[in-house]
């Protein structure tokens, strides 16, 4: 583990990660494999007893374990739910986590959870709605979130600004921190007919502390961000021009369907190594 120079907080590059799944529970305290460090989706830790927490309590006594959430509901019009946030902050204390965030995205309204990561039309209202909501869950926690940028599949009529200028402001405004999922930005791009290297160079490197890597579903038509495969070539080429813009960086696979064993996430991950350093080799 270093530190990830550049980044506002001083959070470190935690190096490289997967993400925690129950499959591989067992797996993981009976052989403490090497892996750096683990991201734990946030709700499935919490209203909970028994062995989920009784695993969770053990590997975060070895590992680092950073906290990703999927129901912040951040860019909803239904009020922010403080009883939940209280839950996560518990838990963040629980496992001493490096860090904890979410998407820029909502998930219900009027009460309802859809379970699913909703797009926000990117317009000047939308951004102050959310920069408010997320510099008030900020100020509960007591920490910066770290918000990740989506898959999206369809574009709102509505918006004024392209998805990669309304995260850069939001993360500027309401001065969070950024997970920057490299296949999300593929997959976006791919449905909507953009270049990548430009959706990156919107980004303001300096909030980045998290990368995310992943695979997703090609239809040929259209691609769907379903983390049941390996990286292809393409999202490496832009997790590489991220290395090369950003410096190391703590890095995740995310492999959430068709879950292979454990040891098959290290070797996926473990391809990223080539790509670290990136920045100090091209500066000689």
């Amino acid at each position: 583990m270093s530190s990830a120079a550049g980044n506002r907080w001083g959070l470190p590059d935690l190096g490289l990660g997967v993400g925690l799944r129950p499959a591989h529970f067992r797996h993981v305290v009976e052989n403490w494999p090497g892996m750096d460090w683990f991201e734990i989706v946030s709700e499935n830790f919490i209203d909970t007893v028994g062995p989920p927490l009784h695993y969770l309590d053990r590997i975060a006594e070895r590992y680092p374990i950073a906290m990703h959430g999927v129901s912040m509901s951040l860019g909803s019009t239904d009020p922010l739910d403080f009883e939940f946030l209280g839950k996560i902050k518990a838990l963040a204390t629980r496992v001493r986590a490096a860090w904890l965030g979410d998407h820029v995205c909502w998930t219900g309204v009027a009460g309802v959870n859809g379970h699913d990561l909703y797009p926000m039309p990117y317009t000047e209202q939308s951004l102050r709605h959310m920069v408010a909501r997320v510099r008030a869950a900020q100020d509960f926690l007591e920490r910066p979130l770290v918000l990740e940028n989506p898959s999206t599949y369809l574009r709102f009529r509505a918006s004024t600004m392209p998805e990669e200028e309304f995260i850069a402001r939001l993360a500027e405004e309401a001065d969070c921190a950024l997970l920057l999922d490299v296949n999300n930005v593929y997959v976006t791009c791919r449905n909507h007919d953009l270049d990548p290297l430009e959706w990156l160079a919107s980004v303001p490197w300096d909030r980045v502390v998290q990368i995310h890597l992943a695979g997703h579903t090609d239809h040929g038509t259209h691609c769907i961000d379903t983390h049941n495969g390996r990286v292809i070539d393409p999202v490496w080429e832009l997790y590489a021009e991220a290395q090369r813009r950003r410096g190391n960086t703590a890095t995740l696979l995310e492999w959430d369907a068709d879950i292979p064993k454990f040891q098959v996430l290290q070797r996926e991950v473990a391809r990223a190594v080539r790509f670290r350093d990136a920045r100090k080799a091209a500066n000689g």
